[in-house]
């Protein structure tokens, strides 16, 4: 297959290692990969090459990802997208997807994965309900995700809506979420 048969795939995320690694995974995969590591850089391929496929960092250093989602769909509304976050929360997968991402995958995610992502159109209504209730950390970190979100990420706005100090809430954001 010749590059102008490959479909294009615009990969966004300030890891430069984590992009040069999935790059050639996706590469191998028939892919041709362009790579951006800031929410700009993105933006200004995405309207340069109009990728068919996009998979998008939710944090690229301190941007937000769900930018560049809502970006590259006002662009062209096919572009397949997938988020790809070690912060999941289900506050910032509910945005992802209303802005137009088709999947949320959580890191580590490998190229399997986000190949079978990208092509997945249809919902799994057999995917098993968690019986569990969540952990008090994690409905903690889904609250603050949740509030961030109202106030459009503005972390000044949501700690004083939180009645926190700011830097507390930076801190308790800083954290990776607790795996359940």
């Amino acid at each position: 297959m010749n590059d102008l048969e490959k479909p294009r795939l615009l990969l966004v995320d300030d890891d430069q290692t984590y992009c040069s690694v999935l790059a050639q995974a996706l590469e191998k995969r028939g892919y041709e990969v362009i790579i951006a590591n800031d929410v700009a850089s993105g933006i200004a391929l995405a309207e340069n090459m109009a990728p068919e496929y996009a998979v998008i960092d939710l944090r690229i250093s301190h941007e937000s990802g769900l930018e560049l989602v809502e970006k590259l769909i006002s662009l062209d509304q096919n572009t397949q997208i997938i988020m790809l976050t070690g912060f999941a929360s289900i506050a910032t997968a509910v945005e992802a997807i209303k802005l137009g991402a088709v999947h949320y995958l959580t890191k580590p995610a490998n190229a399997d994965e986000i190949v079978n992502a990208l092509h997945k159109h249809e919902g799994d209504s057999s995917v098993a309900v968690n019986e569990n209730p969540l952990s008090v950390k994690r409905l903690e970190w889904e609250h603050l995700q949740k509030v961030l979100m109202q106030h459009d990420g503005n972390i000044s706005a949501a700690a004083r809506a939180l009645h926190m100090h700011r830097r507390t809430l930076q801190r308790k954001l800083d954290k990776r979420p607790v795996r359940e």
